[in-house]
């Protein structure tokens, strides 16, 4: 039971951070019906800019425990800022243009532009794994003592915390964006129906790059939970998580805010489980079958919706 339960804390944490990215995946598809297979790399540069900010601005563990929330926090900020703006020159640059051409050439240039980030950033930062020293450390042990009679310990670190906390007030923020404000009104118009939302005054263009804005953003917050959560990233980790967690948006119902999280949340209990109690080669294809499965059974995903053809 305490192992369970430690791999229960660790797929959540894991699993909020893949929900995080899988948002991005699902709010640009649900208006353009686009699948942005950039975004895991959107991801990537958000947790490079946030390591050049840790290393730029000295931040050490041996900071004031306030100082060191006060700069972290100023470096989601920037990292944020500077993710978004990537966000929204991939879309003018790479996407708009093509937006009324036929479907698979925004899939190619979505494929174009993941493979540029990733060589940009190779070339910019090197092929090698980039470290960080922990900056967050302590916890509360839950379960089984100090661990000195051989029993398992079961520990909640203030990172596990934090990220948990975090992606639940992100969900809960742009779930209400969604619902109660001009912009999701506006996004959901034009999820609806382009041509009919800009004849009603809805600035399509805007809507957009907002959006991909806004995914960005998410990206940028996933990349420095990811890199403060293991300590090291490369060129290729946003390959790596973008699959993850477009496998999440699919699992959950690809135009599903809620279903994003979902399909997250599952794809990092399946993984960490498979990983602690079989054979950690094969968890990736532990999450796939579940897809698979699920896709077989429910089409739409968990909490999608059935496409109705507009005539």
């Amino acid at each position: 039971m305490d192992y369970f339960l430690q791999q229960l804390i660790n797929g959540v944490t894991l699993g909020s951070i893949y929900g995080l990215i899988a948002i991005g995946y699902t709010m640009v598809y649900g208006i353009i019906g686009m699948i942005n297979f950039a975004h895991g790399d959107i991801f990537m540069v958000g947790s490079f800019l946030a390591l050049i900010m840790v290393v730029a601005f000295g931040v050490t563990a041996a900071m004031p425990l306030t100082l060191l929330i006060l700069v972290l926090l100023g470096i989601l900020v920037v990292a944020m800022v500077l993710t978004s703006v990537w966000g929204w020159t991939v879309e003018r640059l790479a996407y708009r243009p093509l937006r009324g051409s036929f479907r698979l050439a925004p899939l190619i240039t979505a494929i174009g532009m993941s493979i540029t980030l990733q060589n940009f950033v190779q070339l910019s930062q090197g092929a090698r794994n980039k470290p960080v020293q922990p900056l967050i450390s302590g916890g509360f042990t839950l379960m089984g003592g100090d661990g000195s009679d051989g029993s398992f310990v079961v520990q909640l670190s203030y990172l596990q915390i934090l990220i948990i906390v975090v992606t639940t007030v992100l969900m809960i923020g742009f779930t209400m964006l969604i619902n109660k404000t001009s912009l999701g009104r506006a996004q959901r118009a034009c999820e609806q129906d382009r041509k009919m939302a800009s004849l009603i005054g809805v600035n399509v263009d805007r809507t957009i790059s907002l959006t991909f804005v806004m995914g960005a953003a998410l990206a940028a917050v996933a990349g420095l939970m990811f890199l403060l959560y293991y300590g090291v990233i490369d060129f290729y980790i946003g390959f790596l998580a973008g699959v993850k967690a477009f496998t999440a948006a699919v699992l959950g119902g690809i135009g599903s805010l809620p279903g994003a999280m979902l399909g997250g949340l599952l794809i990092g209990l399946i993984e960490t489980f498979w990983s602690g109690y079989f054979s950690v080669e094969y968890k990736d294809v532990a999450a796939f079958s579940i897809l698979a499965i699920v896709l077989i059974f429910l089409p739409e995903g968990l909490l999608g919706k059935p496409e109705v053809e507009k005539v």
